[in-house]
């Protein structure tokens, strides 16, 4: 058993389970009825999601130095007891059932779904390795 982090809209594993959306909002112009199908997400839980302000800040990361100010903004939000449980339950979960998390950013090292691949292995959960595709 194991969490998968993926990027949302992308092809679903085999095995993958059900799929959470740990963003801020929705996909742009896709009905509600077509999440899952379209493989974006099972169940939204902006619960993991940076807030407003912090996903501004990540979204206009260009340097080192800025992805570093993201980062500790975005563990101080997940350091609040409730996301601080959230994650605790679901890093027991992972060693239930297969699961999958993410987000839509392109590019996994700078988007918040590393961090939080991070804070589940630190919380002891079972995450799957990154596959790398070829191109």
């Amino acid at each position: 058993m194991a969490v998968k982090i993926v990027k949302l809209g992308t092809a679903r594993s085999s095995g993958e389970g059900l799929r959470i959306g740990t963003v801020r909002r929705p996909p742009r112009g896709v009905p509600k009825t077509e999440f899952a199908s379209q493989n974006w997400y099972d169940v939204w839980y902006p619960n993991l999601a940076p807030s407003v302000e912090t996903m501004k800040l990540g979204q206009s990361v260009e340097t080192d130095k800025e992805w570093v100010a993201f980062s500790k903004k975005y563990r101080s939000e997940m350091a609040d007891a409730d996301a601080s449980r959230n994650l605790d339950l679901l890093a027991a979960l992972s060693h239930q059932t297969n699961f999958a998390m993410g987000c839509y950013c392109e590019n996994e090292s700078r988007c918040h779904r590393s961090l939080l691949r991070d804070l589940l292995k630190e919380r002891g959960a079972d995450v799957a390795p990154t596959v790398a595709h070829c191109v």
